[in-house]
């Protein structure tokens, strides 16, 4: 699922590809991933006029035009935007197609059409993204710690709920969890002063580092890079690691660097699955 830093990745990709452009055409190819607005009028608002900013909330994509309206893309778990050649042939899941300046075309490529587009003025916008909590990589420690410590339930569970703070998924929660030595179940509502700091810290410095990957790199040294090993072992301690369903969400975490859980019975390591990355 993409999490922020691949949405700051499809900023930069669509960015470099159409901002300040005019759009020539829009041809909806599936109006299933449109959400409230019509192919056609789709069409009408924003043919002939140009994106003129970007702006990303979360997992939010909001691009301005100069007629008044906004662009709003959210990727769901398998959207993504390609920059092509208008003559290139479309892929089977290209789902809108924005045919910008002479030689350029902006592509909403998505699998599985969780969730799509939007076109929306400025109340709208406000009423879309009213339920997002402040964004990850711009909140400030002091309102990150109010979001987190206001919360009764477990940590990860907070860390990944919207509401709380935008634009973290499962991977940037679970890795984020490791580096600040916590455990994914101990309740937002005790982390300490210290814990929420040392929290913050690694938070900046995993986003800072995925936003230049655009994506949750699976390096070595990071928790991400071992989670779908068929044995995986902790890097930093070469502990086994273990796996449960937290959120509804799989959870991998190092019962040795993360202890500190509840005395709720040990929880099986992690044993062999799939090669897919776990999201």
């Amino acid at each position: 699922m993409p999490e922020l830093p691949d949405v700051e990745g499809f900023r930069r990709v669509f960015e470099s590809c159409a901002q300040g452009r005019v759009i020539r055409r829009v041809d909806v190819r599936d109006t299933g991933v449109l959400h409230g607005v019509s192919a056609r009028r789709l069409r009408e608002a924003l043919e002939g006029r140009r994106f003129t900013g970007l702006e990303r909330h979360g997992k939010w994509l909001l691009a301005r035009t100069g007629g008044g309206h906004t662009l709003l893309l959210h990727f769901g778990m398998t959207g993504r935007l390609v920059c092509d050649h208008p003559d290139a042939a479309a892929a089977p899941h290209d789902r809108v197609l924005f045919t910008v300046g002479r030689d350029r075309q902006l592509r909403f490529r998505d699998q599985r059409k969780l969730q799509g587009l939007w076109l929306a003025d400025d109340a709208e916008v406000e009423r879309l993204l009213e339920r997002q909590g402040p964004d990850a990589l711009a909140v400030d420690r002091d309102d990150f710690e109010a979001a987190l410590t206001a919360r009764r339930g477990a940590l990860k569970a907070a860390l990944i709920d919207q509401s709380v703070l935008a634009g973290l998924g499962n991977l940037l929660a679970d890795e984020i969890l490791w580096r600040a030595r916590l455990h994914p179940t101990v309740r937002a509502s005790d982390l300490t002063r210290p814990d929420c700091r040392r929290l913050y810290t690694e938070m900046r410095r995993t986003l800072r580092a995925a936003v230049t990957a655009g994506c949750v790199p699976p390096r070595d040294a990071w928790l991400t890079g071992h989670r779908d090993d068929p044995d995986p072992h902790c890097p930093r301690c070469g502990t086994p690691l273990r796996r449960s369903r937290l959120a509804g969400r799989t959870t991998v975490w190092c019962p040795r660097c993360q202890s500190g859980g509840p005395a709720s019975g040990p929880v099986p390591a992690v044993s062999g699955h799939s090669g897919r990355r776990t999201r």
